[in-house]
């Protein structure tokens, strides 16, 4: 062990002084102090990996991540979901002739899509919308957004940032909500319709409130100035290049829904991370009156066709699906899990057999002299 005198730039009979004296010709030495953190020196905890600690670790290890992933993957299981692609682009497909003569200009297309639940949903049904080979995660894309006007900033409302170029201004007059994300704002209408023994459509009802974060719906988004009219607050702007319809006018029969604060725009402002996705569209409140929220039978869904997709080779899809407390249906953590367990377990046997068949070590003489 070194002295605690000892000092680094003393070394080889040059005291610590001497470029003092050595004028400006001196060359400083370029060791390192002689404290514990520079010397390596602070206390330090090294694990000795023995038989004896690192078997049972693999065994626990494995004992505990596999009961977890089966209950993980059977939970997963349980989540009833059924999903029904209507993007159109086969022949034979009831939105074909919507989905081959719609662009964004085009006036809305009608289109049913019947199908059958052989198996009835119980508890409250959560309606996704999903979209295929759009990648929402493109840098430009996720910078092209004004959070000041989003949050009713009444400057950046007339003054948008320079991020939503191309979107930033249309005929001279700001955009509002600019940028690329509002422009290509999801816009199809899904209607759900179950078909009774008698042959008679009973629409389903469907919550398009409480979609949306909370975090989203009453801190990020605002919509400007204190007018309760819409209509003035928005005064000056104008709509989306995409759009139909103005931003005050995407809910107008509830004031609460209505422009920057309307649920289905806070949706899809929330940005996906890979290119297949969804988002969820609305709530089917289960009936305490009923045995099933959805029960098993034949169901249309009526679409309004205004999202045109096939241009970028896109798919579009309707998903219904139940949760559990861990979410919606994802079989992946559960798999991760026993995969890792089993591992584990497997590599604790095998350490184990080889521990026992070749350590033929003599307690007595671990040290030899």
């Amino acid at each position: 062990m070194m002295a605690s005198s000892y000092n680094a730039k003393e070394e080889d009979g040059h005291h610590s002084g001497a470029s003092s004296h050595g004028g400006a010709g001196a060359v400083k030495s370029k060791k390192p102090d002689n404290t514990a953190f520079k010397q390596q020196r602070l206390p330090a905890w090294q694990p000795i990996l023995t038989a004896g600690t690192v078997l049972p670790a693999f065994f626990v290890i494995g004992l505990i991540f596999i009961p977890i992933g089966i209950g993980l993957y059977v939970t997963s299981n349980n989540i009833k979901e059924y999903e029904i692609d209507y993007t159109g682009a086969d022949v034979n497909t009831p939105c074909y002739n919507c989905a081959q003569n719609f662009s964004w200009n085009s006036t809305s297309c009608l289109c049913s899509v019947n199908f059958t639940l052989e198996q009835p949903f119980e508890s409250t049904v959560f309606m996704y919308y999903g979209l295929s080979n759009f990648y929402q995660n493109h840098r430009r894309y996720v910078k092209s957004r004004d959070d000041s006007q989003l949050n009713g900033n009444t400057f950046a409302l007339t003054n948008p940032s320079k991020e939503c170029e191309p979107y930033r201004t249309n005929e001279g007059l700001p955009i509002a909500p600019c940028g690329a994300i509002a422009n290509s704002l999801f816009n199809d209408t899904l209607t759900l319709y179950y078909i009774d023994s008698n042959g008679t459509r009973n629409p389903i009802p469907l919550v398009k409130k409480g979609i949306a974060w909370w975090t989203d719906k009453h801190v990020k988004f605002r919509n400007p100035g204190s007018n309760s009219n819409l209509t003035v607050a928005f005064q000056g702007t104008t709509k989306p290049v995409n759009w139909k319809n103005p931003v005050y006018e995407l809910d107008p029969s509830d004031p609460e829904n209505n422009g920057f604060i309307n649920e289905d725009f806070i949706v899809w402002m929330r940005t996906a991370a890979l290119p297949t996705f969804r988002k969820l569209y609305r709530i089917i409140q289960k009936n305490p009156s009923q045995t099933a929220t959805l029960p098993s039978g034949k169901y249309v869904l009526d679409i309004t066709y205004n999202y045109p997709v096939l241009s970028f080779a896109g798919r579009k899809r309707m998903i219904l699906s139940t949760i559990s407390w861990m979410g919606g249906k994802n079989p992946f953590l559960g798999i991760a899990y026993i995969t890792v367990g089993s591992i584990c377990f497997f590599l604790g046997v095998v350490l184990l057999i080889i521990h026992h068949k070749y350590d033929t070590r003599n307690n007595s003489a671990d040290i030899p002299n």
